[in-house]
């Protein structure tokens, strides 16, 4: 993309990233029309998910590596025998739960090497929590750390420290920087010292 970002450019992104959704809803459709017809459908576990997208000019941003909402966040949808339909969960997770989730559901041991945890309460227990918070690192630049409340983020660039706090739940779109405003810095304090925490005992 050009810098400056132009407007033209990024409908063009937002057209054609809006198209790959398009063609990936299609060939889901094939996937699951196929197992109908195989016979299969009623006795499989169905999850879609992705990676992490990109920001398309959210935050004036065109990247996948900032730590906003927008861009961590990933698409998740689970559907298969026992699980609930058309229900939501608010619950936080990781993909990396995904595996000992699977093995639960299909009684198999978890290996002990895995360092994700099983949703599956969750699946059935719309009130069941696994997480309180999420941690989140993007190579030496980026740390964050985020609760129901409040998301801080920490970026370094060229040797100068940025710090945004956010609330997740009053500002869903990360607009308003509440790191300055000295009523928020016990806040700061606090999410400072859990992100510590995560660093050390994930080592990231």
């Amino acid at each position: 993309a050009p810098y400056p970002r132009t407007a033209e450019d990024t409908k063009q992104q937002l057209l054609e990233y809006y198209a790959m959704i398009t063609h990936i809803d299609d060939e889901v459709g094939k996937i699951i029309q196929t197992l109908k017809d195989e016979g299969k459908y009623e006795n499989t576990i169905i999850i879609y998910t992705a990676d992490n997208g990109l920001a398309l000019g959210q935050h004036g941003l065109f990247g996948k590596q900032c730590h906003y909402e927008h861009s961590i966040r990933v698409p998740f949808v689970i559907a298969g025998p026992g699980i609930p339909e058309n229900e939501l969960r608010d619950a936080y997770i990781y993909l990396m739960d995904i595996f000992p989730t699977l093995c639960e559901m299909m009684a198999i041991k978890v290996p002990e090497s895995v360092e994700g945890k099983s949703f599956l309460g969750c699946i059935g227990d719309s009130q069941e929590k696994i997480r309180e918070d999420l941690y989140f690192a993007y190579t030496d630049k980026i740390r964050s750390v985020k609760d129901k409340q409040f998301k801080l983020m920490e970026h370094v660039h060229n040797g100068v420290l940025t710090t945004q706090l956010f609330s997740v739940k009053d500002d869903p779109q990360e607009l308003s920087n509440l790191a300055k405003n000295t009523a928020y810095a016990k806040d700061v304090d606090r999410l400072r010292v859990l992100m510590a925490n995560y660093r050390d005992t994930w080592n990231e």
